[in-house]
């Protein structure tokens, strides 16, 4: 599985990347996790599975959803607290449920 987290600039959530990829299973350690900016967003969702938006670009999901629609990405908000509080196993099951379940 591939999981793309984007947030404003692609630096803020390189902790939460670091204690989801600390989350993974040892049979999921094939699993892709990357935090990239909005602003490259078009051009690169295809290459995932799942996007997740930090917070911060909230505003932001309505286009990227519309964008990655066309590919049958799934894309959704991190829970705010759980972003805060860096709780990458909690947001990792979030990724694994929207790929899951689509």
């Amino acid at each position: 599985m591939k999981i793309l987290l984007v947030c404003a600039a692609g630096m803020s959530t390189s902790l939460v990347v670091e204690k989801m990829k600390k989350a993974l299973g040892e049979d999921e350690q094939h699993f892709v996790i990357d935090a990239r900016p909005a602003d490259k967003f078009e051009y690169i969702i295809s290459e995932y599975d799942v996007a997740l938006l930090g917070p911060q670009i909230k505003f932001k999901k309505a286009e990227f959803s519309g964008i990655a629609r066309q590919y049958g990405i799934p894309v959704d908000l991190v829970n705010t607290m759980d972003y805060g509080l860096c709780k990458g196993d909690k947001i990792l099951k979030f990724a694994k449920e929207l790929v899951y379940n689509r």
